[in-house]
């Protein structure tokens, strides 16, 4: 249980939380990269981080189907 509190009072800032979940949703990451962000990163930040890129995924796919349906509807 001490491990969990411990993991979350890393001072790791919430941009270098946001950083790491953008580049793992590309699956490229350097395994020292990796280690560090281990070490560093607060559990709970990269939760929400990865929430939050997800959401702006699909908001993204979402309207470029919307684009793409309604510039072939039109045409």
């Amino acid at each position: 249980m001490s491990d969990l509190k411990d993991a979350t009072q890393r001072k790791a800032s919430f941009a270098s939380t946001m950083k790491a979940v953008f580049w793992s949703f590309f699956g490229v990451r350097k395994r020292s990269d990796y280690e560090n962000d281990a070490a560093k990163l607060n559990p709970l930040h990269v939760i929400i981080a990865g929430v939050i890129g997800a959401a702006i995924f699909v908001t993204v796919l979402v309207l470029i189907v919307k684009m793409v349906v309604g510039s072939a509807v039109s045409s």
